[in-house]
């Protein structure tokens, strides 16, 4: 029978959510406790990777089992397991045919930061500083340039296994909370570090260090100019996966 867990969890201690032989990962954790309970060398599968570093609020997995579970009571059981920075927030019961990650529809990423020449010691972690002067309406105009299919060539990281570097954001949405400006990027799919080289390529137009215009030039050439910067993991949040498989009753 096979299951699907969101996992919600903090990526500070972890090097990211795939299992390696020599460093914490939040796949190997829940697989643990995932043992314990079921007395079964269970294998998670994930929507996908999130590096070392890099939270979720949404993060997708499935697995199999012999037994037939109590979504309920077992993820219950499975959070009493886990540590206080890996939680498991929603569990049910899915078709045979369902894959956490080749079923995945879309994804919503954020990105956060906060505009201040004084770091803020209860944010660190979660927001990057970024030093004024910051225009936060250039910052979203930028934004929605992103939005539509391109070419995202220049803005994933060299080493990219990928067929195609062409995705398509369907938003790209900017929220800002007094000195916060957090971005949030849905799209069918997102190369290596292509959130994070995107916030990355607005703060140098907010803050006046290359015009928005160079966005099309770097569509259209797959280059990366004005000393972009690809801005910390912390930053970042795989907030949620999209399918169209899942039961009507999204059961928590």
């Amino acid at each position: 029978m096979r299951y699907a867990i969101t996992v919600e969890y903090d990526g500070a201690g972890y090097s990211g959510w795939q299992r390696q032989l020599n460093a914490p990962t939040v796949q190997q954790t829940v697989e643990e406790a995932l043992r314990v309970l079921t007395g079964e060398e269970t294998v998670i599968v994930g929507s996908g990777r999130t590096d070392a570093g890099v939270h979720a609020a949404g993060q997708v997995a499935h697995f199999d089992t012999a037994r037939e579970l109590d979504v309920y009571r077992f993820r219950y059981s499975l959070n009493a397991l886990l540590p206080e920075d890996v939680k498991v927030v929603k569990m049910q019961r899915v078709a045979d045919d369902f894959h956490a990650q080749y079923s995945a529809k879309q994804k919503t990423y954020s990105y956060g930061m906060y505009i201040s020449r004084t770091p803020s010691p209860l944010r660190r972690g979660r927001f990057v500083r970024i030093t004024p002067p910051f225009d936060v309406e250039k910052f979203v105009a930028a934004a929605r340039m992103f939005e539509g299919e391109h070419d995202f060539k220049a803005f994933g990281n060299v080493g990219s296994e990928v067929s195609t570097t062409v995705r398509t954001i369907y938003s790209a949405e900017v929220k800002v909370c007094g000195d916060e400006v957090v971005l949030y990027l849905t799209g069918n799919g997102f190369l290596y570090n292509m959130v994070r080289v995107i916030a990355g390529t607005l703060v140098r137009v907010a803050t006046g260090k290359m015009p928005s215009e160079e966005i099309e030039r770097m569509f259209a050439e797959g280059t990366r100019t004005h000393g972009i910067k690809t801005l910390p993991p912390y930053g970042l949040t795989l907030e949620k996966v999209f399918y169209n498989i899942f039961p009507p009753e999204d059961k928590v």
